[in-house]
């Protein structure tokens, strides 16, 4: 009997990207799919219209916005654990024709692979590098600090491996918005840390399946797209500062004794200030395209009146 294939999704207003979500993945493998929506309390109605859509689909609802790694674990929970593998994915993601089946193989040639991740394409077509290496506190705060100014810098490309060649291999860790999880990898950390709302849940994922034994396994051949962020840039307010703060915990969490207690100071107090001048960038940003979506076109005289 052919077995069926765990995926997990988290929904909070997925809009259409819920629907090519769910089609595309058809042509992801061979073998029939369950789908489990955590919902973390969407209001567009699309989870509950993709139910209804699809034989597949379950919705499952988290009571409100745990955050997504709760809302994984949450849903990882209902799914029989002699599954061998659960996929875990963003909504808003494109299933590339034969994707999940590529991880499935590349699976049987790592047996020591905890996750597996597919190369993901942002929605223009370029690679967007979801295979990194895990951030260290020096890298951390090198790619922090001049990553959006000089996107050269040796720590963010040290981070980001993008000058990595493109090809199946072991790295640090792997994005969250696609993996392919051995059920028994996953289990042994624990899943993941509900401690994160959102934002490093993967790192830390992919740290702690390393340090257990795991590997973290980048499979190219595997191909999907993410339309990356629809949900964070329509609050940076509330995302950005839910970023820095799993950045502290990240590194806090591995500095954990008495006498680092300096260095974590030193590091939230660091990061509350970037995080302030992230949100104040990112909301004038929206208010000016607010703005030059409201400007009407080809009424410079008017505009010159005021």
């Amino acid at each position: 009997m052919e077995s069926t294939l765990a995926v997990v999704t988290v929904t909070y207003s997925p809009g259409e990207h819920l629907e090519n979500f769910l089609t595309s993945l058809a042509s992801a493998t061979a073998l029939p799919t369950q789908v489990v929506m955590a919902d973390n309390g969407s209001t567009d109605g699309a989870p509950e219209a993709a139910e209804a859509a699809h034989e597949n689909v379950r919705l499952l609802r988290t009571g409100g916005n745990i955050g997504y790694g709760a809302a994984v674990n949450r849903a990882v929970a209902e799914i029989d654990p002699s599954a061998e593998f659960v996929v875990v994915a963003n909504p808003d993601v494109r299933w590339g024709p034969g994707s999940l089946d590529e991880l499935l193989e590349a699976a049987r040639r790592w047996p020591r692979a905890g996750s597996l991740g597919p190369l993901i394409h942002e929605p223009d077509g370029s690679v967007y590098p979801s295979a990194r290496a895990v951030p260290t506190l020096v890298s951390g705060a090198g790619h922090a600090l001049l990553g959006s100014v000089w996107p050269s810098n040796p720590w963010t490309r040290r981070y980001r491996q993008e000058n990595e060649e493109i090809s199946e291999r072991p790295v640090g860790w792997l994005s969250g918005s696609c993996l392919l999880l051995r059920r028994a990898a996953f289990d042994s950390v624990d899943g993941f840390d509900s401690r994160y709302f959102m934002y490093m849940e993967d790192v830390d994922l992919g740290d702690r399946l390393g340090r257990a034994g795991w590997l973290n396994v980048y499979v190219p051949s595997a191909v999907v797209t993410h339309a990356k962020g629809h949900a964070a840039g329509r609050h940076p307010e509330l995302m950005l500062p839910a970023h820095h703060e799993s950045a502290y915990r990240f590194q806090a969490d591995r500095h954990p004794h008495p006498w680092q207690a300096p260095l974590r100071w030193a590091l939230r107090a660091g990061l509350q200030v970037r995080s302030k001048i992230a949100v104040a960038a990112a909301v004038r940003e929206r208010r000016k395209a607010d703005t030059d979506r409201q400007v009407p076109i080809g009424n410079d005289s008017e505009q010159g009146r005021r």
